[in-house]
């Protein structure tokens, strides 16, 4: 049981950079999202042109989302080293 708790603490001064890593990956996640959100609203857009509205606006309001979502996570983060 002692042995359990002696990692236990030990881990704790790595927590810091744990969170540092979590959230880059929450931020490139989010970036890879983004661009391939982009990349197939550009493809419809080359499709069907006549669209564009409808697919731009579809585009405006996954990306929020995916933001939002990213916000949350490096909030987490942070939380989670106070």
């Amino acid at each position: 049981m002692s042995n359990i708790l002696a990692i236990l603490l030990e881990a704790g001064s790595y927590v810091p950079a744990i969170t540092a890593i979590a959230a880059a990956l929450a931020v490139f996640g989010a970036a890879w999202g983004i661009g391939s959100i982009g990349k197939s609203a550009m493809e419809a857009i080359a499709r069907q042109p006549e669209s564009a509205a409808n697919v731009r606006s579809s585009m405006i309001i996954a990306g929020a989302l995916v933001e939002g979502a990213t916000l949350f996570a490096i909030v987490v983060c942070i939380l989670a080293v106070l």
